[in-house]
């Protein structure tokens, strides 16, 4: 990188320290031989998996175990499916050492939290989820909002969206929702057809729908649009108790939304311009920032609530649980080179330290096994050795082999004829337990069922009343012109559904269907449609000027 008379970084901007006022340096050299994860977390029991009781069944959140096992798997010698467009920077979070007005101890033990002022490197990636990577970055689409903290006692991942809810509930259906998104596998289009076929037999998509398809579908960049850890997490404090968390990223340079007309008219001059404007930003030290909230809920199921907290699809109302500000983040440093960072940087909703922990969210749980794994999938078995992945601390641990190994996780004096735990052979050991483990009690029947509280409706028709005409009037266009070219029998699935959450929601969707199958008015910004389609294929060949061969 490039140094100005100053000596630093461009622009005379250094990047955040490594550990600030932890003291901590990246890579340090280890003083024992203390066994961790590949991300650098001490493990404190690596004899047992994570069970309801002592006789089980296991949970599906043992994140050690899952790392351990599928790294096994590929010791004898692909775009990401979803979020393939993307953008990324470096950074920093500052702790605020508080919750609001409280100690941050009082809910969680979580080394980066503690102290104010300590900073903690970050590295974030903005990103489409359905789109391919090189789609334009004005399409219809949430917006990946991920950030891999390094700290101290190994990598955090808060994985994300700029959307606070999502489709499903159920991380069994995940496949199925994204299939659907994508393109036809015949014709390899995408069709609003083949997207309300899903969601109509899907309910409780349309909160998620209400927002996608309004403004809020269509940030106007990534500096200004907002982060949302959509799962609900949990903290865990010294004592080992624990509560609900929902995590939030408010852009301190305001948040801004663009129209489908607007969109288009962006795209016809730039379809890189998010990925454009954050690096331009940087690079001229306009440093974007966001401050880090949460909401906090009580460790339970809330019989109380007309929904579950648990649940991805809907909010907690914030005049319940108000959100609580816990640091900063500001990003200063773009990539040196795309690939090597912004690329090959791997995220998982499993990776949490300690102070952290998962809740019984059915999409959380689902996720936490399949982010890791399409990493060893799609970068490499050794993904977590790469600069760009790998904790900014000593990892110490008895994996071995696989494709692209570079590096062997050893530590200074261990006994390298030893690859396995226990041993009395001067191999690695178990790290102290400093704290008492969060043991939430659980008992019920195994069960393959819905949860009991889906309320399907009711904030969808509250966001939808909320908006204003014009956010109204551009969810009715963007809806009818993604519905018309659907079979009769979903667009009356999907105006029903809408009719559910308001009646006047409902109404303007289907005079909006009957005005285009009427033919009486010819809808204007119609990208999705079945007819615009056609009509553009039609304007590719008659707008087009003849040209002699040569």
């Amino acid at each position: 990188m490039e140094t100005n008379q100053n000596g630093n970084g461009q622009n005379g901007h250094t990047p955040g320290p490594e550990f600030g006022a932890t003291g901590l340096q990246a890579q340090d050299q280890p003083t024992d031989q203390t066994l961790t994860t590949r991300q650098g977390h001490p493990l404190t029991n690596n004899q047992n998996v994570r069970t309801v009781g002592s006789r089980g069944p296991t949970t599906l959140e043992n994140y050690p175990f899952l790392e351990k096992i599928s790294h096994f798997d590929r010791e004898r010698i692909p775009e990401r499916v979803v979020h393939a467009r993307g953008a990324g920077a470096h950074g920093v979070f500052e702790a605020y050492g508080t919750v609001g007005n409280e100690a941050v101890s009082k809910y969680t033990r979580a080394k980066l939290f503690q102290q104010k002022g300590t900073e903690t490197p970050v590295f974030v990636r903005f990103s489409s989820v359905i789109h391919g990577g090189h789609s334009p970055e004005t399409l219809r689409d949430p917006r990946g909002f991920a950030v891999k903290f390094y700290t101290e006692d190994g990598n955090w991942d808060l994985v994300g969206n700029n959307l606070k809810v999502f489709f499903i509930r159920d991380a069994m259906k995940f496949p199925d929702m994204v299939h659907s998104l994508k393109p036809d596998p015949i014709t390899n289009r995408q069709d609003g057809g083949r997207i309300f076929d899903f969601m109509s037999n899907t309910p409780e998509s349309v909160h998620m729908l209400t927002f996608l398809f309004s403004p809020w579908g269509i940030p106007a960049n990534y500096r200004q649009m907002q982060g949302s850890g959509v799962n609900t997490y949990k903290w865990v404090n010294d004592q080992g108790e624990a509560v609900l968390i929902k995590y939030h990223w408010e852009p301190k340079q305001g948040i801004k939304n663009l129209t489908q007309p607007e969109a288009e008219q962006i795209q016809a001059k730039n379809f890189n311009h998010a990925t454009q404007d954050l690096y331009d930003s940087i690079e001229a030290g306009n440093f974007p920032q966001w401050e880090l909230l949460v909401q906090i809920m009580s460790d339970g199921e809330h019989p109380e609530l007309d929904f579950d907290p648990l649940d991805d699809t809907k909010l907690w109302p914030q005049d319940q649980f108000p959100w609580l500000p816990v640091g900063m983040m500001t990003l200063n440093k773009n990539p040196e080179n795309y690939f090597h960072e912004v690329e090959q940087v791997a995220f998982g909703t499993g990776v949490l330290v300690d102070g952290l922990d998962f809740s019984d969210d059915k999409m959380l749980q689902g996720r936490t096994f399949s982010y890791s794994d399409t990493q060893r999938y799609r970068v490499g078995t050794n993904y977590l050795q790469l600069p760009i992945n790998a904790p900014k601390k000593h990892v110490a641990t008895n994996q071995r082999d696989g494709q692209m190994q570079y590096r062997v996780d050893t530590a200074p004096g261990q006994n390298k004829h030893v690859n396995y735990e226990p041993s009395s052979m001067n191999g690695l050991k178990e790290a102290p337990r400093t704290y008492p483990d969060h043991k939430p009690y659980i008992v019920g029947n195994l069960m393959r069922q819905p949860i009991d509280r889906t309320n399907n409706f009711k904030q969808a028709g509250e966001r939808y009343r909320t908006f204003e005409d014009w956010e109204r009037d551009d969810l009715i266009n963007n809806l009818v012109d993604a519905l018309s070219g659907a079979q009769k029998n979903v667009q009356d699935k999907m105006i029903e559904l809408f009719s559910q959450c308001d009646a006047d929601y409902g109404r303007r969707l289907q005079e909006g269907l009957q005005q285009v199958a009427g033919g009486n008015g010819q809808h204007p910004h119609g990208q999705a449609s079945e007819q615009a389609g056609h009509e553009a294929v039609q304007q590719a060949e008659e707008l087009a000027h003849d040209a002699k061969p040569y």
